[in-house]
């Protein structure tokens, strides 16, 4: 059975850091490109940064390109996503999703498995 377990959202105040976790389990990890999407209320889903296990590559939404960093564990596999200078507009719940393709695509339609999503708030 595949899960992407999500840990590591919560509160904080604008120019604050957290840092998401992904918990992968049931598919090859290294065969996968595994990332992060979110949704804010009354807008669409969007990518965040996504890591390709396949080739090593990354990718980063424009909105995020300096701030947030995506990292993996093989040993624990595991994704990270490091986000630091929060902004109030990066308040969404936030997903881990998981491609077969093992490219780091930021279109929703090309990911196999979701996580249940973790709440961000940043306050002003």
């Amino acid at each position: 059975e595949v899960q992407l377990v999500e840990s590591g959202g919560g509160l904080v105040q604008a120019g604050g850091s957290l840092r998401l976790s992904c918990a992968a389990s049931g598919f090859t990890f290294d065969d996968y490109a595994i990332g992060w999407f979110r949704q804010a209320p009354g807008k669409e889903r969007e990518g965040v940064s996504i890591i390709s296990k396949k080739d090593g590559t990354t990718n980063y939404a424009d909105s995020v390109k300096g701030r947030f960093t995506i990292s993996s564990d093989n040993a624990k596999k595991t994704v990270y996503l490091q986000m630091n200078n929060l902004k109030p507009e990066d308040t969404a719940v936030y997903y881990c999703s998981a491609t077969s393709t093992g490219v780091a695509t930021m279109a929703p339609w090309a990911y196999d498995y979701w996580g249940q999503g973790t709440q961000v708030t940043v306050s002003s």
